[in-house]
């Protein structure tokens, strides 16, 4: 039932009571259903109101979801402000609680929960001064001009509120410097590798040459069918000031702090248990990603046991291949011969787009619902491609389509057997079907299109990995040993981010059990280390996440028999959008029953 479906019974009823004579008991009945229906209306208000304040609390995911209200303003990221967002989630948390959730239809108690698990994290996240670790290579303060980059622009407006933006956000860079000085007095620093590839990151940008400093790109490559060309010159003048004089400025003054003081003073240690109260944090942080209740321990145990169980399947494809060799050697093999790369980046960008083309006319077989929204596949920016990852995906927004990066930098280093993997994982089936169905979904609040429930997410895109073998992408045996790599590479990460945060592992611990056990090239698993130190517990949720799906296929495969349809199970796991895996599995089995019962 809709929120206009709330708004009509309501009225309905009212008429009835004003223009009819009736019993007293059928009164209390009436009142019962009144009772009930403005309970509906309320938590549907409430929820209206919450989305209106998240819009309002971040002006830029607003821009992203196509409301350019606040289009020329950002956060500051300051204390005061984390201060006002923890108020603020305790605030709807407390009304939240005042909803009655028996008295919610069966689309409401969803959205209730929902909504409680988002509250809730924010909540327990906010008893940790989490602002004091937002510095990191993956991304941040070093990197907003990619924000500029992915934002759509439709009007001259559009730029004018872009470099309203940026010359805002000096004061942010201003505020990370304030932030990080407290946070080094308490005893909250990142680690030092985690801190030197920041001030790499700063250096490539305010050492970059005017033309070619990337918080200018927008205006260069502005739609001239928008902009005449005097407006787009003033464009590109006025950008050159406020990075001239003031984003340089301030990027120089933060620098110089992280040079000369904080990177002396940062942990020398790599794991998150080194700060205060950190093994708490790292407990809370692996059930956030996981939505689950595992320990630590425990999922490292299930690390364990998932790379035996990887190897074994690898060691049977070397079998496949008559490898005149041990593990290790082939390993090396697959790393060092050139027939497994491409000499330049052109090539492997265009092997990265036909292996998308390939995979598309193949989704029928598995799936009956389909994003409207496209995708497209581009190259990693070439200033943050050298710090970061193999792939990543950015979703849709009004006017924009989904896109995979592909990280081109160092071709030689990227191999053929990881191609359709990964465009699987980023693209399609993965991360473009599940994040475009969530965003197209109907008659849900608003909030669950944006929802991003990282041990869904990140599982369905690691599940759908798998599925290259329904469409028989993995044809040849080094590609399914791809696969393979990829999957271990998922195994492995349970093992070394609890290793490194909550155990006594070391950088050099969790490199080795990578090089030991994956074909994956020394420069992604140095990125990838350094992307779990930087960024602990995320890396937790893919594997965790994927062995939920595959178990609960298997037990609807299992239990359907004749009835078992791999596209009914493809449309049960995506028609809600984003869930924690303890709400999946229960619509899970709630749909084996009334299968089994129809």
């Amino acid at each position: 039932m809709n929120r206009y479906s709330f708004i009509t019974i309501s009225i309905f009823l009212s008429t009835i009571y004003s223009c009819t004579s009736v019993e007293p008991e059928i009164y209390i009945i009436e009142s019962d259903a009144v009772k009930e229906i403005d309970e509906n209306k309320i938590f549907v208000e409430f929820l209206d109101n919450e989305w209106e304040k998240t819009l309002n609390e971040n002006p830029l995911f607003a821009t992203y979801t196509g409301d350019k209200r606040s289009n020329n303003k950002i956060r500051s990221n300051s204390i005061e402000e984390f201060n006002l967002s923890k108020k603020s989630s305790l605030d709807s948390y407390e009304k939240l609680k005042n909803i009655n959730l028996n008295k919610l239809n069966d689309d409401n108690k969803l959205n209730y929960k929902l909504m409680e698990f988002e509250l809730k994290n924010d909540i327990d996240a906010n008893k940790f001064p989490t602002y004091f670790l937002r510095l990191n290579q993956r991304g941040g303060i070093q990197s907003f001009y990619e924000t500029g980059n992915r934002l759509v622009y439709t009007s001259k407006q559009d730029y004018l509120d872009w470099l309203s933006r940026i010359e805002q956000f000096a004061d942010n860079i201003y505020n990370s410097y304030e932030i990080n000085k407290e946070g080094l007095q308490k005893g909250y620093t990142q680690p030092k590798l985690v801190t030197q590839g920041v001030i790499s990151q700063i250096d490539g940008v305010i050492n970059s040459d005017i033309e070619s400093n990337p918080y200018l790109k927008v205006f260069l490559e502005a739609d001239t069918t928008i902009l005449s060309d005097n407006e787009k010159k003033d464009l590109i003048i006025n950008a050159k000031d406020i990075i001239l004089n003031k984003i340089n400025p301030a990027y120089e003054k933060l620098n110089e702090f992280l040079k000369n003081e904080y990177l002396p003073n940062s942990r020398n240690s790599i794991g998150i248990k080194d700060i205060p109260n950190g093994k708490k944090y790292y407990e809370y942080l692996s059930k956030k990603y996981t939505t689950t209740n595992l320990t630590p321990n425990e999922i490292h145990n299930i690390g364990l046991a998932e790379i035996k169980r990887i190897r074994s399947e690898m060691e049977e494809i070397i079998k496949e291949v008559n490898w005149d060799g041990d593990f290790d050697s082939f390993l090396n093999y697959l790393r060092t011969s050139p027939r497994f790369y491409y000499d330049n980046a052109d090539d492997l960008f265009n092997a990265y787009l036909i292996m998308s083309k390939t995979i598309d006319p193949l989704l029928p077989k598995l799936f009956k619902t389909f994003p409207r929204a496209p995708y497209g596949v581009i190259p990693i920016p070439a200033e943050s491609a050298p710090f970061t990852t193999t792939a990543y995906y950015n979703s849709p927004s009004p006017g924009r389509p989904g896109y995979f990066y592909a990280n081109l930098y160092k071709p030689e280093s990227r191999p053929k057997y990881e191609i359709p993997v990964l465009t699987v994982h980023e693209a399609v089936p993965g991360h473009h079907f599940q994040i475009s169905i969530a965003q197209e979904l109907e008659n849900v609040p608003t909030f669950r299109k944006y929802q991003g429930i990282t041990a869904f997410v990140e599982g369905w895109g690691l599940y759908s990995e798998e599925l290259g073998e329904y469409m028989n992408i993995y044809d040849d045996p080094y590609d399914k040993f791809g696969q393979l790599t990829y999957d271990m590479w998922r195994a492995i990460r349970l093992v070394v981010d609890t290793g490194m945060h909550y155990m006594d592992w070391s950088r050099e611990d969790a490199i080795n059990l990578f090089l030991e056990n994956s074909a994956k090239s020394e420069l992604d698993i140095n990125n990838e280390v350094d992307r779990y130190i930087a960024w602990p517990g995320q890396a937790l949720a893919y594997k965790i996440g994927q062995l939920k799906i595959l178990e609960l296929r298997d037990k609807a495969e299992s239990m359907l028999g004749d009835k078992y349809d791999i596209k009914d199970f493809h449309y049960e796991v995506l028609k809600r959008g984003s869930l924690p895996l303890d709400l999946l599995e229960f619509y899970i089995n709630q749909w084996i029953d009334e299968t089994l019962n129809s």
